[in-house]
């Protein structure tokens, strides 16, 4: 895949591998654009598709997961050219339909929407540097990439009311107290930290970790007992699984179990 604005590769040598994404515009600390959403959206949507790849990450650069969108870009537009043409909707959406486990290895700033992006993926592992805010407020508009929305799920409305109204930051400690991020470990371990938590995804069922995503995500969109059902009916589901079999004799005879993917 040749693209402009992202970096893409394959990591690890099992079975099944890592799609490793690189957000790369490096003088904009990586400001996300149109043509980088889309690009994004592409190798997303490709590493999806392949059988070889179990689970993907996104990740930035030292300074900067993603410093927000690109303000340049934006300055000029009228409601026309938001709303008009489905802005933001159009592609940076992309990311939700992907049934794979996606993972943000954040270092450095992850500002607007690119706390948003990061908030998109199935869960954060964040470096000690990583800062997050939404400091849309100070250009006199709101998170439009779900900010007011899967920061309150995440860190509880008082503190998302804190950091949306004020555009305070948040730094990597706060952020784990939280629960935005699922840890935090030192900038020289991200990636390997990273890649060492998809590597293990990678070893599992690839159908029961789709639809363990598509259950917790299911969460978030309806009432408990909505939830509840959903949740029995995969679990029911995934016993017509040879996975399930070979996990199970794998681990009623002390051996480690060999998943087929089907």
């Amino acid at each position: 895949m040749g693209f402009e604005n992202i970096l893409t590769e394959v990591r690890g040598t099992g079975a099944r591998q890592t799609g490793l994404i690189t957000l790369n515009r490096p003088k904009q600390l990586n400001a996300l654009n149109d043509a980088l959403m889309d690009e994004l959206g592409a190798a997303l949507k490709a590493f999806d598709a392949d059988a070889a790849i179990g689970c993907i990450v996104i990740t930035g650069s030292e300074k900067a997961f993603a410093a927000g969108a690109d303000i340049a870009a934006m300055a000029k537009f009228s409601l026309t050219d938001t709303y008009g043409a489905d802005f933001i909707t159009r592609n940076w959406e992309t990311i939700r339909s992907v049934r794979k486990p996606v993972i943000a290895a954040v270092a450095g700033f992850a500002l607007g929407g690119g706390c948003e992006l990061a908030m998109m993926c199935d869960f954060i592992i964040a470096a000690d540097t990583a800062k997050f805010g939404q400091p849309e407020i100070k250009l006199g508009i709101i998170p439009g990439a779900g900010g007011t929305q899967r920061l309150p799920r995440a860190v509880g409305k008082a503190k998302a009311m804190d950091m949306v109204l004020t555009s305070r930051m948040m730094d990597a400690a706060e952020a784990e107290r939280a629960g935005l991020v699922s840890r935090v470990v030192p900038l020289a371990e991200l990636m390997g930290v990273a890649l060492a938590a998809a590597d293990s995804i990678n070893e599992l069922s690839g159908i029961s970790v789709m639809m363990a995503k598509e259950s917790v995500n299911r969460a978030f969109e309806g009432t408990l007992a909505d939830g509840i059902m959903f949740e029995r009916r995969l679990f029911h589901t995934l016993f017509a699984t040879e996975d399930q079999k070979e996990g199970m004799d794998a681990f009623l005879n002390k051996r480690k179990a060999a998943f087929k993917q089907r």
